[in-house]
């Protein structure tokens, strides 16, 4: 049976210091107007003939479909920018959120009977949503010393942990349930500092591949299980359990990852030492 981790700082204590399960998102607000307009073009578009309608509904919602676009264009560069080892989006969301716009402010002067206008409108939108929003980024980040087949590795790794510990916190997500959230937000913390680790050294990889990958897809299984007999009926029993495996989980991959730390530590030391006996060799330094 495992045992539980009762030191002061430990999982499910009410004096532990927690990270809260939702952050605000960079370019929120401006893609809360940028939505607002959107919707207030699209009412406008009421109050015109058929084709004045046509187009103002199209064109406000390209621009809906832009914000929402950029939404996820600003995820995924959130994700790239707070890993060093990482690829690049795919998908370009951001630059594909900007052609939307221009083409949503574009319509109404297309329809209207005045191409200059419409490109005019195009251009002004696309430039100033990327002067708002940046493009997405352009390139693969790799580790200092990796080869860029060490880099992939740990790319494709990581990438399959994130999706785990996304579908994971969509399924707790669905319940409403705060507290369960934010417990399950503290665990990824814990398990992306294994990620940080790995990412500043490939050759770690090898040693934790299994926790990337069979432990975060059981613990990604045992959520989905969890949330779904949790939504049908309010189980005590099943959501103590659940914390308890949280607990457990959290508490290896930190102690996994301190094992990874003392290893590089040790490194370190061993490449000093080594150092140091060929600088006594050659009379440099002392004592």
């Amino acid at each position: 049976m495992a045992e539980r981790f009762g030191g002061r700082f430990s999982p499910g204590r009410s004096d532990a210091p927690r990270k809260p399960a939702w952050r605000r998102q960079r370019g929120a607000g401006r893609l809360n107007l940028m939505s607002a307009a959107a919707v207030v073009m699209m009412l406008f578009a009421f109050g015109k003939d058929p084709a004045g309608l046509a187009a103002g509904l199209a064109g406000g919602g390209l621009i809906l479909g832009a914000a929402y676009t950029t939404r996820q264009g600003l995820v995924a560069e959130a994700a790239y920018h707070a890993r060093s080892i990482a690829r690049r989006p795919a998908l370009p969301r951001k630059i594909l959120g900007a052609a939307l716009t221009g083409l949503g402010l574009a319509l109404p002067g297309l329809v209207a009977g005045t191409p200059v206008a419409a490109v005019l409108f195009a251009v002004l939108g696309a430039g100033l949503h990327l002067a708002s929003f940046g493009l997405d980024p352009m390139a693969d980040k790799g580790a200092a010393g990796a080869s860029p087949q060490q880099s992939d590795r740990v790319a494709r790794a990581v990438d399959e942990a994130e999706t785990y510990l996304t579908e994971m916190r969509q399924a707790i997500a669905g319940l409403r349930d705060r507290a369960l959230a934010d417990r399950v937000a503290a665990f990824q913390d814990a398990a992306r500092d294994m990620f940080r680790m790995v990412e500043a050294d490939p050759r770690e990889l090898s040693g934790v591949r299994r926790w990337l990958g069979v432990y975060l897809a059981g613990a990604r299984d045992a959520s989905v299980k969890f949330a779904e007999l949790y939504e049908r009926r309010r189980d005590p029993a099943a959501r103590a359990d659940y914390l308890a495996l949280l607990d457990d989980l959290e508490k290896g991959f930190a102690e996994r990852t301190q094992k990874l730390m003392i290893a590089d530590r040790r490194d370190l030391d061993l490449e000093i030492d080594v150092l140091r006996e060929r600088l006594a060799r050659e009379g440099v330094g002392g004592e």
